[in-house]
């Protein structure tokens, strides 16, 4: 792999929502994490929120669920943490690849639903957030 070919690959991943990867191809090994990640929010308009809605989080991929950015470190939230939308809530590592969770909601988490370290499904419900909560 020449200067060129990893130009080109850095370019071809810059606009993705890959935060962190690695890539290996023979002895040549390049590990890539860029360093300001913004969250991408789907659907940034203005929503009203019923009171007293229990609102899950879920999974954006099938991986392995990790509540704490490293195993000696306290966990991004526990029950009881108040949460704001967009606030990094937990990763999902696949394949190396890790991808922040995020919340969808502001409010309350009432309810984390899957245990650290615990394989996840696309779309499984992660916490439940009371967005009635001050």
């Amino acid at each position: 792999m020449n200067t060129n070919d990893i130009k080109k690959f850095l370019e071809s991943i810059r606009e993705t929502d890959i935060e962190e990867m690695e890539f290996e191809l023979g002895n040549t090994s390049l590990y890539i994490k860029k360093s300001e990640v913004t969250p991408k929010i789907e659907n940034p308009k203005k929503v009203v929120v019923e009171k007293n809605l229990i609102v899950p989080v879920k999974s954006k991929m099938v991986g392995t669920f990790y509540n704490a950015p490293a195993h000696d470190r306290p966990p991004f939230v526990v029950e009881g943490s108040h949460v704001e939308v967009g606030q990094k809530i937990g990763t999902i590592e696949a394949m190396k690849i890790i991808k922040d969770v995020i919340s969808t909601a502001e409010g309350k988490i009432v309810k984390v639903l899957v245990n650290n370290g615990q394989t996840v499904e696309y779309g499984q419900e992660l916490f439940l957030v009371d967005t009635d909560s001050e």
